[in-house]
């Protein structure tokens, strides 16, 4: 079985109801609406989040915090995460990519010191922490910041 070949079971859909074509359809005149009011009438209806004069929820909840626009992210990796590359080969943003250890390099890539790392590398990424770069460079390789 394909998926072009899937089709619904019998019975499973109902065809919609067409609303305000008659009275024989049992929803003609008011189409559904009721008689009066606010939601009977074209372009009727309430904003989202009104309640009615109410404060609504979003104002009554206190605001804690700051969203800075402008903060960069950075994909993080591990030291440890290193190894899977071979001896000598030089590590970028595209190489981790390639190999499934980070999904997007985002605003560039930052290495964390976790774990050590037994090969010698050329490591480039926008940031290293302190612990990372001393781990990389005992290792005998290099780590530089693009």
């Amino acid at each position: 079985m394909r998926i072009h070949e899937l089709k619904k079971p019998e019975g499973s859909t109902k065809a919609p109801k067409r609303i305000g074509r008659g009275q024989g359809t049992g929803q003609g005149t008011t189409a559904g609406r009721g008689m009066n009011g606010q939601n009977s009438r074209s372009g009727g209806g309430v904003r989202l989040g009104f309640e009615g004069g109410q404060m609504p929820l979003y104002r009554r909840l206190p605001k804690r915090g700051f969203n800075n626009k402008w903060a960069k992210e950075y994909a993080e990796v591990n030291v440890k995460d290193l190894n899977k590359f071979d001896e000598g080969a030089t590590v970028d943003a595209a190489a981790l990519i390639e190999k499934g250890i980070v999904k997007k390099a985002l605003d560039g890539v930052k290495v964390l010191g976790n774990g050590e790392l037994q090969k010698k590398l050329t490591v480039k990424a926008a940031k290293f922490s302190k612990s990372a770069a001393e781990k990389i460079e005992k290792a005998g390789g290099k780590a530089e910041v693009i």
